[in-house]
């Protein structure tokens, strides 16, 4: 495996634990209506991006596999 897939593999890892930790954050009863909307927002932000590195990864995937 490249160097480029394996820090590509870690920073979706990452991402998708980030994620995870801010649903764990909006499952808190406690959580304001505001912390609520900020920690969506960023949770949405960090699904979105392991998003594109997936479909990349699918990408090049694909690309690799037709050669």
């Amino acid at each position: 495996m490249s160097e480029e897939i394996k820090e590509e593999k870690l920073v979706f890892e990452d991402k998708i634990i980030k994620a995870k930790n801010l649903l764990d954050k909006l499952s808190n009863p406690e959580i304001t209506l505001s912390d609520s909307l900020e920690v969506y927002k960023t949770g949405m932000k960090e699904l979105e991006e392991a998003q594109k590195l997936l479909d990349e990864a699918k990408l090049i995937f694909t690309t690799e596999n037709k050669n």
